[in-house]
């Protein structure tokens, strides 16, 4: 719950407040559940909507280190790793698992982590509910209140930026 309520606040501490709030709403609302839907889509339904509503709060106050970061990205530098009918230019690289990579893993959570946190709220919202959730495509759809077409586009771009980042860093 906090990963997805990160998606819309800046910060951990917002976050753990969202999920303060999302929880104080479930155990008030309980008696409203129908059942229509599993409890954990009706519960990140809540915390989604409390974290939408905390981070448009938070965007009203722009913070100095937000002015330096540009989260727009020409459409052409998210597909350059693809030719014309889609597939892959140049493989990617692989990824060791020797013993010294596996040293280096906590360093590479958290390279991840930070790209995540620089995507945009939607494409975060979307990779950490499918690839960090683990939560099916129309769970992931019912919850954000968005279409299947734009949930894919939305992973796909997150996808993109976080392999860039991650790939990125590896070179260095």
């Amino acid at each position: 719950m906090l990963r997805l309520a990160r998606a819309y606040v800046r910060d951990a501490a917002a976050a753990e407040e969202v999920v303060q709030e999302t929880w104080l709403a479930v155990l008030r609302g309980i008696d409203h559940f129908e059942g229509r839907s599993s409890f954990k889509t009706w519960l990140y339904t809540i915390l989604v909507n409390r974290a939408r509503t905390r981070g448009k709060r938070d965007k009203r106050v722009i913070a100095f280190a937000d002015l330096a970061r540009d989260e727009s990205a020409d459409a052409s530098e998210l597909t350059e790793s693809f030719d014309a009918e889609g597939h892959w230019s140049a493989f990617p690289v692989s990824w060791e698992t020797s013993p010294s990579a596996a040293v280096e893993r906590a360093e590479l959570q958290q390279l991840a982590r930070t790209a995540i946190d620089a995507l945009p709220p939607a494409q975060r919202a979307v990779i950490v509910l499918r690839d960090i959730e683990d939560l099916a495509s129309d769970v992931v759809c019912n919850i954000l209140q968005i279409s299947e077409t734009n949930q894919r586009v939305l992973l796909h771009r997150a996808r993109q930026r976080v392999r860039k980042a991650l790939t990125q860093a590896l070179g260095e």
